[in-house]
């Protein structure tokens, strides 16, 4: 009897403690709910703020500023990674020299600030600079994302940055005051634009050589490819005009006059650009003409002109619908968003600073 008893008193006990822990004994307590998942975030743009040393991150739905990424001095080209996660950001230490200054007259450049900004855009700053070369202005990616083509606009190059190593591969002259990059779609030539010389350079990717040299509309910024690879679509600043060039044959097979302003005083010029997703309309933000050229692809013709847009639209980019595009306009310290249907802009977004490029993720 006294063992039955114990026996009992032992299970009552048993019951009595896995009651007060939440739970019966054959039945064990509820683990606790997993916490919500937080929102996905939606399409974002990023803008580089070159005297602001900073990345501008705006909601694209709300278009309002969502936050500022210190990165480095003079933020200027910039580049998504092809899955999205990071975003490369050219930083210079070089003054600020509009066309024409007297460069005795500026400060001295700090090398040390040179260099290929990372942005982690998971956690939301900068992880890493790799070296880049003197003065990088703009660049573009291989293919596979392994290499990236940097201009240097103060040593006539452009170096060749191996991002697996982060060491600076090579370095190929091209020509005086390189600038826009664009690696062609088959990934076997990298074009840069050079500014003083009036031409497009094309490298091999392979041995790192010149392969090609065509005159374009003075003052080259810009370049796009159709997306075949057969054709370069080139923006002459001083031209007033896009350069189409025939890539096998390396010639500039017809060019782009691009509309003045309304009242004639305010001449485009064509500085940035960007293709639509079918490859049928190019967009050219005009600079100082304070515009957008609509340019048909098929035709290579002008077929409309959004005017007023904002003040020195440089940076462009398309949304993923296709229906808005938006501009970085750098005296006007903004962002605008342009109804492509209406040509207007609908709103503006007051950045301050320098707003320089603009990509859409």
């Amino acid at each position: 009897m006294t063992a039955a008893r114990g026996w009992i008193t032992t299970m009552v006990a048993a019951v009595m403690v896995t009651a007060a822990c939440g739970g019966t004994p054959d039945q064990p307590a509820p683990a606790p709910a997993a916490p919500a998942a937080a929102p996905a975030a939606g399409p974002r743009l990023y803008v580089s703020n070159e005297t602001e040393g900073q990345v501008v991150v705006i909601d694209a739905v709300t278009h309002e500023i969502v936050e500022r990424i210190a990165v480095g001095k003079r933020p200027r080209g910039l580049k998504l990674s092809a899955d999205g996660t990071r975003l490369y950001v050219a930083l210079s230490g070089s003054p600020i020299a509009p066309p024409g200054v007297d460069e005795s007259t500026l400060p001295p450049p700090d090398r040390s600030a040179d260099g290929i900004g990372v942005v982690d855009l998971v956690q939301r700053k900068l992880v890493r600079t790799f070296p880049s070369g003197q003065d990088p202005e703009s660049f573009d990616l291989s293919p596979d994302g392994r290499l990236l083509y940097v201009s240097n606009e103060e040593t006539a190059e452009m170096s060749v940055l191996d991002l697996g190593t982060g060491v600076i591969r090579t370095r190929v002259k091209v020509g005086e005051e390189p600038e826009g990059v664009t690696t062609s779609p088959d990934g076997k030539t990298v074009w840069v634009t050079c500014e003083e010389d009036n031409e497009v350079v094309g490298v091999d990717t392979t041995t790192f050589t010149v392969v090609g040299r065509v005159e374009t509309a003075k003052r080259p910024r810009s370049i796009v490819f159709t997306p075949d690879g057969a054709t370069m679509f080139v923006t002459g600043e001083f031209g007033f005009a896009v350069s189409v060039v025939d890539v096998a044959s390396r010639t500039v097979v017809k060019t782009i006059d691009l509309p003045a302003g309304e009242d004639g005083k305010l001449p485009a010029r064509p500085m940035g650009a960007v293709l639509s997703s079918d490859g049928r309309t190019l967009y050219v933000s005009n600079g100082r003409g304070r515009s957008v050229s609509v340019i048909d692809v098929a035709s290579r013709a002008v077929t409309r002109t959004f005017f007023e847009v904002g003040e020195r639209p440089w940076g462009i980019a398309l949304s993923a619908d296709g229906t808005t595009l938006y501009t970085a306009n750098g005296p006007g310290a903004d962002v605008s968003v342009i109804d492509i249907a209406t040509g207007t802009a609908t709103k503006k977004v007051a950045t301050g600073g320098s707003p320089w490029g603009v990509v859409v993720k």
